[in-house]
């Protein structure tokens, strides 16, 4: 009951930021949404000596356009809450994206990740390349990825923040979190013993201007064929 009343405070947070056009505000609500998303995937972890949790998994499709950036976004949000995202291609109409990860936290995934798609959207649909750009859709693909790469930033900062807090006050919250990723690379290696690296390259100047509209996004609300897959550094 306590966990839902967090994520429905993260909801209602979610909805101010929406609702508002003035930045510096949406910027506050994001800071506080993100805390406290952070502050839920700590809560929810079960005590040392607890039952056992065993981790699951699930595939997201991603469609057309940019495919493979919205697959880049689910990726390393799912890595900042502690799942383990992998890229196994084309397939079902779209992109997809094998996120392994014990309940509380993948549905802390799909919840950022869900809200964050649109918001990228959103952004992107907004932005008009510089005339100095040499090509429009490389702008925009650099675009995302700066975008990407700045919300993997602020949601890790927001997890650190977390972990340090609980780690301060005694709980012993290290070693479950050392255990639940070691249980979940387990899970990974029995789906996939062959995993290669990812680097993404970009040729565009948007960059910056993603970074810039990743910071005042707001990060918290909602929304297998191939034994080799792939993830991203």
């Amino acid at each position: 009951m306590r966990d839902q009343r967090t994520l429905e405070r993260v909801r209602k947070l979610l909805a101010k930021a929406e609702r508002t056009d003035n930045e510096h505000e949406r910027a506050t609500f994001m800071a506080a949404a993100s805390a406290l998303m952070a502050k839920h995937g700590i809560d929810t972890l079960p005590p040392a000596a607890g039952d056992r949790e065993t981790p699951g998994d699930r595939v997201v499709t991603l469609p057309a356009p940019w495919a493979r950036e919205k697959a880049r976004l689910v990726s390393l949000v799912a890595q900042a809450v502690r799942c383990r995202p992998l890229l196994i291609g084309h397939g079902d109409g779209g992109h997809r994206v094998h996120v392994f990860g014990f309940a509380a936290d993948l549905e802390r995934a799909d919840l950022l990740a869900t809200s964050l798609l649109l918001q990228m959207a959103s952004g992107l649909a907004r932005v008009r390349p510089p005339g100095d750009a040499v090509s429009p859709r490389a702008y925009r693909r650099s675009w995302l990825l700066g975008f990407t790469d700045e919300v993997y930033r602020l949601l890790c900062a927001a997890e650190a923040d977390a972990e340090a807090g609980a780690a301060a006050a005694g709980t012993g919250t290290a070693l479950v979190l050392a255990d639940r990723r070691a249980e979940v690379e387990r899970a990974v290696a029995a789906h996939y013993p062959r995993v290669r690296m990812s680097v993404p390259r970009t040729s565009g100047t948007g960059y910056r201007d993603g970074v810039a509209a990743a910071r005042h996004a707001d990060l918290g609300r909602t929304g297998m064929a191939s034994p080799v897959a792939r993830e991203l550094t």
